[in-house]
């Protein structure tokens, strides 16, 4: 059996971060790394490629969603033949799913003749844990669903903000095995210990949940990323995530807006410029119209 560990967490909390801090220190092991995107435009998948080609990329939605899990199911089949030697599989799931299904999901697919899962991981990072756990409950069901929850971010935060998550932690899974971290560096067993996860039950995600809208912007011409800070602090409330690659004045940058922080990186040239936007479901049209009148 091929184990599964799969990362969770929402937007922005460091997944990919973590993500690319395990290829970086296992680069003899023979793992696949499945990224999902709810976006259309694969940031994730081609970040996290440059350090590994073994990346699957399934961007444009959630796994969990019914919408895709013939894809999702598809590329399953393909490791599972084409990589005969593989240890195991680390799926990225996207920062709005439930992973609660997964187990389920695995014995409905038939994907457990061949699979088992190992361990699931969720990060959490306080300030959009705080301000959305009330609105958005699968920011909840991804730390029922975890063997582990990692704390990150930390740097960013006072100890009675740290505390203060971690109450809300315990509050939802009583003995959570927690960890606090900065930039997802912190050891842990990536297959976990094996535990099971028959107690694991959840609902495929809707197709197009109302609570969640995104769009992608193609930028083929140089922008003032600042133009696109100002919009994206004027309107907070709307914005969940944007990230993606711009040629600033400058030159090339990543730009990196989440509810934690907001970051500019110099970059190397790429061959496709968007930003990959993740708002709140109504306000999404406005936005991208506001957004599109920048470029």
């Amino acid at each position: 059996m091929i184990p599964i560990c799969l990362i969770t967490g929402f937007l922005g909390t460091g997944k990919t971060t973590l993500l690319k801090r395990i290829v970086e220190q296992n680069k003899d092991r023979k793992w696949i790394y499945l990224v999902n995107e709810f976006s259309a435009l694969d940031v994730d998948g081609a970040i996290v490629s440059a350090e590994n080609p073994e990346v699957v990329s399934i961007p444009g939605g959630s796994i969990f969603c019914k919408c895709l899990v013939t894809e999702f199911i598809g590329q399953m089949s393909r490791i599972h033949e084409e990589y005969i030697d593989t240890e195991g599989v680390i799926i990225e799931a996207s920062g709005m799913a439930d992973p609660r299904v997964i187990a389920d999901m695995l014995k409905e697919t038939g994907l457990g003749d061949h699979y088992e899962l190992s361990n699931i991981i969720s990060i959490v990072e306080p300030r959009s844990f705080l301000r959305l756990i009330h609105t958005l409950p699968n920011i909840i069901h991804q730390v029922e669903a975890a063997d582990l929850v990692l704390l990150n971010k930390c740097d960013l935060f006072n100890e009675q903000h740290l505390l203060e998550t971690e109450a809300e932690i315990q509050h939802i899974q009583p003995g959570a095995h927690l960890r606090r971290c900065e930039y997802g560096q912190v050891n842990f067993p990536i297959f976990g210990t094996g535990g099971s996860h028959a107690d694991l039950h959840g609902e495929y995600a809707k197709c197009r949940d109302p609570r969640y809208s995104a769009f992608a912007l193609e930028l083929n011409d140089a922008v003032d990323p600042e133009c696109y800070k100002s919009l994206i602090l004027e309107h907070e409330d709307s914005v969940y995530r944007v990230k993606g690659y711009l040629r600033s004045p400058d030159g090339p940058v990543y730009f990196d807006y989440s509810k934690a922080e907001f970051s500019l990186t110099p970059a190397s040239p790429c061959e496709h410029y968007g930003l990959a936007w993740i708002c709140e479901g109504d306000k999404a049209e406005k936005m991208e119209q506001l957004a599109r009148a920048i470029n």
